[in-house]
């Protein structure tokens, strides 16, 4: 983006992501599959620090709250269609490959036909992971502990929806209900959190979350209505977690921090997202269906006892910022959201 410009690197990244869609299908190889997909996601990574760069250059303090109101939206939209579309493509196919490569294709039109001028690239923040530390270890365990549940559920959920019963057309509203659970948490846990001590609105989430789990292993048995309501308790619970902890670790930040402190908390969000999908899917191979769901219980225990064991090191803060849902796009989105948590 520095060397080249926003809307020619958007396009690069763009191609060479369409690129990794398209070759799944040519190589039918585990290990190849993991290196396109390691090519996808570098693509998707670098198309969000582009857009929010973009977004970042062109907002003033008067539209910033709607621009990222409207952006968040698209967001959580974007995601609730991509888990609903995988119920109307057959899965591994040639067409199901080609929608995707369309649209990836078709996101390039808004960029090349508008006359909008591009802006110039800023310095990108830097990436401290001891940072985070530093100001919140409980707010490094929640992003942790967050990464882990939502990539199991997205990464090995549809592995697990078939083993317990459910047609193939169905696996996408079970993964819908729990981004449709996770979006409807946002406005009550956002109140909640900023009305009450965020350390025990987190334990307290996870408590929940671990409830959760075990309702989701106890409706196996019943209908897909109970798996599908179970999955967005699960998504109610979990999917607010980020957001608090992030909102948790920015209470203790300074103005000047909040870009760097963002960056590190996403890093650490993937780094936890990158390892459960692996541990969850090990766990269904020896355990069948209760393996990933027994650990991610046990997950969010952990997080229960760190927790109640952080609000006896220290206080709370006398100032807190403001709550704010958070994408996990790209490290540039601490630049959106800082005026945010500052006002």
């Amino acid at each position: 983006m520095g060397e080249v410009g926003h809307s020619r690197a958007f396009a690069a990244f763009t191609a060479s992501g369409t690129i990794g869609i398209m070759a799944h299908m040519m190589l039918l190889d585990p290990f190849a599959w993991m290196l396109m997909r390691i090519a996808v996601g570098m693509a998707l990574a670098g198309c969000f620090t582009i857009i929010e760069a973009w977004l970042q250059s062109k907002v003033t303090n008067e539209t910033r709250g709607r621009a990222m109101g409207v952006y968040r939206v698209v967001d959580i939209f974007g995601s609730l269609g991509a888990q609903l579309l995988i119920g109307v493509v057959e899965p591994a196919t040639y067409v199901s490959y080609n929608i995707l490569a369309l649209i990836c294709c078709a996101t390039l039109f808004p960029l090349v036909l508008s006359r909008a001028e591009a802006p110039q690239a800023g310095a990108a923040p830097r990436l401290r992971p001891g940072l985070a530390w530093r100001r919140s270890p409980l707010a490094v365990a929640g992003v942790i502990v967050s990464g882990i549940s939502g990539a199991a559920f997205r990464m090995v959920g549809p592995l697990y929806g078939v083993l317990v019963g459910l047609e193939p057309e169905r696996i996408a509203f079970f993964l819908a209900s729990y981004v449709l659970g996770g979006a409807v948490a946002q406005l009550p846990v956002g109140w909640i959190a900023d009305k009450f001590d965020r350390r025990i609105v987190l334990i307290w989430l996870s408590v929940a979350s671990a409830a959760a789990c075990v309702i989701t292993l106890l409706s196996q048995g019943f209908a897909a209505s109970a798996i599908f309501l179970s999955a967005s308790l699960f998504g109610f619970t979990t999917f607010p977690i980020y957001s608090v902890a992030a909102a948790h670790a920015h209470d203790f930040a300074e103005s000047d921090e909040r870009v760097e402190l963002s960056a590190a908390l996403l890093f650490l969000y993937a780094v936890g997202a990158t390892a459960s999908p692996v541990i969850a899917s090990l766990l269904i191979a020896s355990f069948r269906p209760p393996g990933m769901f027994g650990f991610l219980a046990l997950s969010h225990v952990a997080l229960v006892v760190f927790g109640i064991i952080r609000m006896r090191a220290r206080p709370a803060p006398a100032h807190r910022s403001g709550y704010v849902y958070v994408p996990r796009t790209s490290f540039l989105i601490g630049r959106l959201l800082r005026r945010n948590r500052d006002q």
